[in-house]
Parts: structure tokens; sequence; C-alpha cells
């Protein structure tokens, strides 16, 4: 245990437990802002009344602000105050009347707030970010999501330097003022919490489009960006009407203000933010050419515009009371946008897709010292709760809803959560109740899955009566301890199963369907099957049914059947992956005890068996043939072995190369189509394929492969080829080669801030010697800038989480370095340096020499000095 009992006072917790409803209600806000260059003054009007359903009635009025902010003046229903109390987070007022108007007036410096919280500048504009509780940064304010308000915003700037000026809701009325400068008024008619709030002022060029809603009103759209980036904005575009389409066929919801506006950001925290009517966005989520943005980027695009787009519903006509209902918007909302993304493209490759990364990150924080349920009890900081666990297993939470209620019940659940709700703050209790109430199926025992942590295990045997022909699936399921409790109950477990007969066909199961879900209920359960002319080969959790980890016998061959047969393509790609990480870990075991390594000939057969099958689908071929990652093998171990997993990956992936070279080669030339570039799925597919093809080729490291990537990257009339060749080489031991490309690549996009991002990361992430000092090289480049997060994560985030072998080195230098740069961003900017902690919170799966060294990083930062409180929670938790 490490003693922090010498620590200065620390930020304390706050629990769930002690909720209760805000003393203070607001009933209008408008607010004045003054944008300058050195001061930006904020003039807010509150209308407020005493909450009558608040039962402890206090005389004080209590309101957010942070210790930024400059107290001009305060008046009290038209007077001037002069009895207040301040502190660093908020001004208390006592002997208020209960109702009044407070009016108060605000200094702010924009231009210095690195936080990127609430009004800050982003190269030269100005912006906002309010979620959860950047609004506190802008003027006082009861800043809590259960606080609606209707929102009025005056925006007064010089009109040349900011000639545009918005807000949420729709423009009422702008003019110039005599000093040459000039104002938009804009109101919101829809309640809303202060953390949807949104201003932008900048000198920004858009495209404009509409959309006709199903009840026939037009709304304008309207994407804003720098003006060198405005050929980049019309893929959002159409993914944003593709949104207000699919929203109103599949859910029912229609757009509601006169209005839509998206504003690219460069310096953001995070992906993007639904503000009411105007969504900010990382420029990473909403720029999209094929010169310079890859299938990934173009593919995230469409689903950030989608689920941005979507929480216009399920997150801001209906909002969550408090933060521990975060995911009452976010895991719905990624729900919402998976389906559409499936709909968009391959629906099999997104399952595979999303389940990778719940596999192999989110499966991992549940496992760590952040561990914490869908709707966490406590925490000291909240920002440090939007996590995979919130957003990607709250879907699968959402998820597993759809699959026990089907999709006609689990519509009309959602209807019902829209109408009893829209215009409130809600929390999950709320949607599981709409959904139970619409449906009439008892979700009780399935609420667990809010209010525990951890990834449950299922232990799965059977047996066959070949005389009876009845056959016995037995289940156990337990989940590991998580911080919050050592003991967990059973949770309800949608287990979708098939059994395959000897022909690998589909057994009719009940009412002649091939797939069943079992409900899953208890410690121990025992399902069967009766009549049935053959033992038959499971296959288990099929489209991923629930986010839990499955142990079953498979033998190489069912697995290989698996592949072969399996009529569910998320399974087929399962058992793919299952003989390849069964491979590799017994390989893993061989490398530790000093055996010579052989690759198992079964994985060569069945990789080979799925090269030489035209009739697959490309995508799916690509996604199957794809080798677990390190991350994920690393997740799986009990104790991770940084270097024998490295070892084994690149031996497997070197020798299936040799052994298939003429496969890969044929696959390559025959995916290197040259018709002009679409980020329509079947292209997509076959680039991926493609890209797949070549990274097999280069282990084989032929002067023609070498000459062929050259190529590739010389003739590339798209991001997606050219990166994957670059990433080929220097990722490879062609040092030289690499090097010249870099700085060809480098010379060519140093102007596109995306394509720089991608080439940090090209460097940081490359497992080739050296990667430390190529690291430090580039924080002095003239690239990369420490205060832009885009920046941090794609050359820190690139090193430490892509790169295990050169930060998890033996001798600590990479542990170090991130505590250094942590210590320098939790002055910066305290989001992004407690996201970059991540790695270092996991010491305790490393050998025990690694554990003391990344434990002393950890130690490193706690004894920094002032933390905040982003910083202070994840390193005090991790080392607890």
């Amino acid at each position: 245990m490490t003693d922090l009992s010498s620590q200065a006072p620390q930020p304390q917790a706050i629990y769930l437990k002690d909720y209760q409803v805000p003393a203070w209600t607001v009933e209008s806000t408008d607010l004045h802002f003054e944008l300058g260059e050195e001061k930006t003054t904020v003039t807010s009007l509150l209308k407020l009344q005493r909450n009558p359903l608040c039962q402890q009635q206090s005389p004080v009025l209590v309101l957010h602000g942070h210790n930024s902010l400059e107290l001009l003046s305060i008046q009290l229903n038209g007077n001037d105050l002069l009895s207040y109390q301040r502190d660093d987070e908020q001004l208390s007022i006592t002997d208020v009347p209960d109702s009044i108007e407070l009016r108060t007036v605000v200094q702010i410096e924009p231009q210095n707030n690195t936080a990127l919280e609430g009004l800050y500048k982003s190269d030269g504009m100005f912006c906002t970010q309010c979620e959860a509780e950047g609004f506190r940064r802008i003027t006082f304010y009861p800043d809590r999501p259960d606080v609606m308000a209707v929102f009025s915003t005056t925006i007064v700037a010089d009109k040349v330097r900011y000639p545009v000026l918005l807000s949420n809701g729709n423009p009422v009325e702008q003019g110039e003022t005599d000093d040459g400068r000039h104002f938009v008024r804009w109101e919101d008619p829809f309640p809303k919490p202060a953390y949807l709030f949104a201003l932008v002022a900048g000198d920004l060029a858009h495209i404009e489009d509409s959309f006709i809603t199903m009840s026939g009103r037009e709304v304008k759209l309207q994407i804003f960006a720098e003006s060198k980036d405005l050929d980049k904005l019309q893929y959002a575009m159409e993914s944003l009407q593709k949104s207000m389409r699919w929203d109103e066929e599949v859910y029912g919801r229609e757009y509601d203000l006169d209005i839509y506006m998206i504003v690219a950001v460069d310096f953001f925290n995070m992906g993007a933010m639904e503000n009411k009517g105007l969504n900010i966005f990382n420029t990473s989520c909403v720029l999209a050419h094929p010169q310079t943005t890859t299938d990934a980027g173009f593919q995230r695009v469409e689903g950030v515009v989608a689920h941005e787009y979507f929480h216009n519903w399920s997150g801001n006509r209906v909002t969550c009371r408090d933060w521990f209902q975060l995911s009452l918007k976010e895991g719905f909302t990624v729900f919402r946008d998976a389906e559409f993304s499936a709909d968009m493209n391959s629906r099999t490759v997104k399952r595979v897709e999303d389940v990778t990364l719940l596999r192999t990150a989110q499966f991992a924080e549940d496992a760590g010292p952040m561990a914490h349920p869908i709707r966490p009890a406590s925490f000291i900081e909240i920002s440090n709760f939007y996590t995979l666990t919130v957003y990607e297993k709250g879907a699968e939470v959402v998820r597993m809803i759809h699959t026990l209620l089907g999709p006609e019940l689990f519509r009309k659940g959602s209807d019902l959560y829209f109408e009893r709700h829209d215009g409130q703050a809600v929390t999950t209790d709320d949607f599981v109740q709409a959904m139970e109430d619409a449906s009439g199926r008892d979700l009780g025992q399935f609420r667990l899955w809010y209010s525990q942590a951890g990834t449950p295990v299922l232990d799965v045997t059977d047996n066959y009566d070949s005389e009876t022909g009845r056959y016995a699936l037995h289940v156990q399921q337990r989940c590991p301890a998580t911080p919050e409790a050592t003991e967990k109950s059973p949770f309800h477990i949608p287990l979708a199963l098939g059994l395959l007969d000897e022909a690998g066909d589909d057994l009719p199961l009940a009412e002649g369907q091939t797939t069943r879900v079992l409900d899953l209920t208890k410690a121990q359960q025992s399902f069967v099957f009766e009549n049935l002319p053959c033992r038959p080969v499971p296959s288990l959790l099929r489209g991923f049914s629930a986010p839990v980890r499955v142990n079953y016998p498979y033998s190489i061959e069912q697995l290989q059947f698996l592949i072969a047969h399996d009529s569910d393509g998320f399974n087929r790609w399962d058992a793919a992956q299952t003989l390849m990480t069964d491979v590799m870990e017994a390989l893993v075991e061989d490398c530790q005890a000093g055996r010579e390594l052989v690759l198992e000939p079964a994985l060569v057969t069945a990789v080979q068996a799925v090269l030489s099958n035209d009739t697959l689908d490309p995508a799916m071929v690509a996604c199957t043939l794809k080798l677990p990652t390190e991350a994920y093998l690393a997740e799986r171990a009990e104790v991770v072995d940084v270097d024998a997993i490295h070892t084994v990956r690149e031996f497997v992936r070197t020798s299936l190369a040799v052994q298939l070279k003429e496969p890969f080669q044929a696959v390559y030339d025959a995916n290197c189509q040259s018709e002009s570039y679409s980020p329509d799925a079947a292209s997509i597919a076959r680039r991926s394929l493609k890209s797949l093809a070549l990274n097999y080729l280069m282990a084989t490291q032929d002067a023609q492969v070498l000459s062929q990537v050259q190529q590739q990257f010389a003739e590339a009339d798209n991001m997606t080829d050219q990166l994957a060749a670059l990433a080929a080489v220097v990722h490879s031991p062609s040092e030289q080669l690499g090097q010249q490309l870099l700085d060809q690549f480098y010379h060519r996009w140093m102007n596109e801030s995306l394509v720089v991002n991608q080439w940090l990361t090209v460097q940081a992430s490359s497992p080739q010697p050296g990667a430390l000092q190529r690291v430090l090289a580039l924080l002095e480049h003239e690239a990369f800038d420490m205060r832009n997060p885009n920046r941090v994560r794609a050359l820190l985030g690139g090193f430490c989480g892509q790169n295990p072998t050169a930060f998890h080195a033996a001798d600590g230098s990479g542990y170090r370095f991130l505590a250094e740069q942590v210590i320098v961003l939790n002055a910066l900017n305290p989001q992004i340096a407690s996201r970059l902690l991540t790695p270092l919170t996991r010491w305790r799966k490393y050998d025990a020499a690694r554990q003391l060294l990344m434990k002393e990083a950890l130690q490193q930062i706690l004894d920094s000095g002032e933390l905040s409180k982003d910083v202070f929670e994840v390193v005090s938790k991790s080392l607890a």
C-alpha cells in the first residue's frame, strides 16, 4: 500500500448515494459575450426559483464558478450585492428570496485557457467545450445536468477577425456596433443544461445544404471549417443527411430546430460534442478527403457525425439527471450509431471492430484499478469516467436489452422512453423501466449490469447421448473481483447459440430458428436439446450477444470446422481468432521455456483455405486473417511477457508470409485496382485486404516486395494506400528507406494537420530499435505542439499505447518518459494528462521488475507537486 497521508489535502469523492434534487431551478439564462483579445467579458442574467421539490431548504444560493473567473459585479434583483462568499469552486449568497434575477459580470482569458474546457481559443478561433463541467469556467451558474433552462446568447466581436458568430438554437437578431464590431443574438427554445451550451466565433467558411423532415419541414444544414478545409466537408454533410433519415426511419425521431450546424476545431479534448443545434467537432471527426483521409478516417467521420446527431434525442431532449448516469445518453447513443454504421456498411465487420476494441481495451479496463460499473457509484473527477466502460460496454448493455426484447419491443420501449421523459433529466433506471413497461418483460436482475463492474466469465461444457439424441450444455458464470466488490451476484446474460451438424449446417432450434437466445440467470445452469441426429459443434455467443468471456474446450479441428461452416459471420471470425490466439499462446510458453518455435500446421492450412476461397467477402477475409494484436494477447495473459509476445507474433506473421507468399501475392495483385477512390464498403474492403496482404509480404523481407511498396507509396492516389505503404516500410528493418519516405511524406503534407498526426503516430508506434529516441526528437520537431491534444495523442499515445516493446523497455525508460510528460500536461491540460496514464495503471499485469518501475513512475507523478483532480484520481487509485 502506498502512503498518501503525507500529501496535501486532496480532492474528495462524490457519491451517487448522496444525490439531492437541485435547491434552485433556472427559468431562463441570458448571456452576453464581449469577445476580446486580452479579456472577454461575460454578462449573465439568470431568473432563478427556489425548487419546491428540494426537501432540505437552505437560505443559501450556491453557484459553481472556476477560480479563473474575475468577478466584476453582481446584482440581485437590480441591486448591487455586497455580501457573498467565494472559494475556488463556487459562489455562495445568503438570505435569498424564493424568486430572483441574478446579474453577474465576469472577465475571462480564453486565449490562456490551455485546459480547453469552457471558452478557449483554437488557432485564433473562439470555441467552447462545456461537458462535463466546463461552463463554470465561463460564468457563475448552477452547473449540473438536472438544472435545465432556456438560453439566449448575444455575441459581440470584431467583425474582421470574427465574421462568423454562432451559438445554440436559431439566430434572431444581428447587426453592427458603432465601434466596428458586430453582434448576433441566438435563442434556443428547448430547455437544456449548461453542459450543452456552445459558442463559436472565427473567420470560417462553410458548406450548406438542407434536409426535409418526415413532417415536411426544411432544415438548413451548415458545416463550418477554415477556408483551406472547405473541400473536406462534403462527406460529413452526406453522413449527416443519412443520419437524419435513418433516425426517422428506425426510431421515428425528427429534428426540431430550423438549423443544424457543425464546426471543425483543431484543438479539442474529445471527438465531438452534441451541443444543441451547434455541434463542435474535433477536425479528425469531420474533415474527410481521399488524399488526406484513410478509410478508417472516413468511417470515423460517418460514425461520429451520426453519434452526435442522434444525441439530439438520446442526450439533449432527454438528458441525464447527474453524471453518474452518463451511460444513459452515451451507451444508448453508441448503440444507435453502431447500428447506423452497420446498416451503412458491413454489419459483421462493424461488429468485429467493436468487439475487438471491447475485448482489448475495455476488458483491460474492467480488470484494472479504474474498473467501475457503467453507472459508477462515486468519482473524484467526472472527466475520468468518459471511459470505454461507460461508452462501449454501456452500448453492449443496451444491445443486450435489444436482444432480449427483440427489435419491435425495443422500438416500442424507446418510443415510450422519449415520450415519457422529453424535456427531462433522468436516470438509467428510467430507461430500463420504459423498456419493462413497453414489453412486459422483467428486467430486475438485468439491472445488475448497471451496478456491478467486471467482465463475467462463462465456463461451458457439454455432453451428448448418441442413443437418445440428447445434448446438454452446462454453463457456469463467475465475475472476477473489482475495486467496488469482491463477490458478484449472477448477471442476466443473453447467450445466443447455434448448433452445427456434421455437414456444417445449422440444426433447427426453437420454433424453427437456427439461433436461440438462452437466458443465463444463475451461477450454474444447464440447457437441454432433444432428438439431435448427431453430436453438434456449438457456435457460442453468436454476434457477441453479451460482453463476456467464454471458455469452451474447442479442439483445433472444431475451430477449423467453424471457420469453414458457421453461418454466423462474427463467430467464423471469432473461431479464426481463437485458433490464432491458442497457437500464439502455446508458442509464448515455448519461447519462455527456450524451446524452438514451430508453427502449428493447422493454422497454415486454415489461413490458406481462407485465402483461396473466392466466395468470401473481402472485408471478412481481411478481418479473419488479421493476427490478434499484442495488446489483446497481453490482456489475456495472467502475467504479460512483452518480449515473448512480440517475438511470437512476429514469428507467426513471418512464418505464414513465407509459407503462403504466393497466395498473399495473388491477393495483393487482385486488389490493386485502378478505379478512382470511393469510401463505399466494397472499395474499403478491397483496400483493407490489399493492406493486409502487404503487411504479411513485408515480413518476407523480399526485395521485390520492397519495390512494390515503394511503388504503392509513390503512385497512391489516396491516403489509405500511401499510409499503409509508409507504415509497412517504417515498421520494417529498412531504416534508410523508411526515413526517406518519412521525409517525402512530411514535405508533401506538412500543412495538413491531420496527416501530420498520422506521420507522428507511424514513427511513435514503430517497433524498430530506438523508438524512445525518435519520440524525444519529435517532441522538438516544428510539427509538435504539446497544447494540441491531437498532436499529443498521435505522438505520446502512439508510443505509450501502440508500441509495447518500446514503452515496456526493461530499464523503465518508457515509464519515466510518460511520467515526465504527464507532469507537464497536468499543468496544461489535465484531461489529456489523465487519459495518457492508462498504460501505467495496469502495472499489476507485469513481472515483478516492471511492476516496481511502473509504480515508481506513478509515485514520481504523485510526488511532483499539486495535481489536478483528473490526474490525482487515476494515480491514487492505481497505487492504492
